[in-house]
């Protein structure tokens, strides 16, 4: 039973920060874009911007889904699923601290090789959903 727990307890941990750090990465990105461009930054939500992450990520959960009339609906909608899935399966060999990685098989770069190979799938699959 403890060992149900601490292995979604590991994946979490290791999930968790690389989402986050990407969300913040694409905030200082915007930001130094603004700069640039010498426009109003992403200043407006929360102090800093540092709600502006999550103000994106509810937007993009809540906009209407835009789908081809042709396109085979479940196919079209499971091929970002797949791609995004793939691609998070992909960092269980990759070690990010001294002992700390999912799985240590003793074949992991053929491992992360594979994996992320099949993530063209993803894409291959909706562009062949919509014929």
């Amino acid at each position: 039973m403890l060992i149900a727990v601490v292995v979604p307890a590991e994946i979490l941990g290791i999930i968790l920060p690389l989402l986050l750090g990407v969300a913040f990465l694409v905030l200082a990105e915007r930001k130094v874009m603004a700069f640039v461009q010498r426009r109003k930054g992403p200043d407006v939500v929360g102090s800093f911007g540092l709600l502006q992450p999550l103000a994106d990520g509810s937007k993009l959960i809540l906009k209407e889904p835009i789908s081809p009339s042709s396109a085979n609906f479940s196919l079209f909608r499971m091929a970002p699923v797949a791609t995004f899935m793939l691609s998070l399966v992909a960092r269980a060999v990759v070690p990010f601290d001294y002992g700390m990685v999912l799985s240590d098989p003793n074949i992991g770069l053929l491992y992360l090789f594979a994996i992320s190979s099949l993530g063209v799938y993803g894409i291959i699959t909706a562009g062949r959903s919509i014929n």
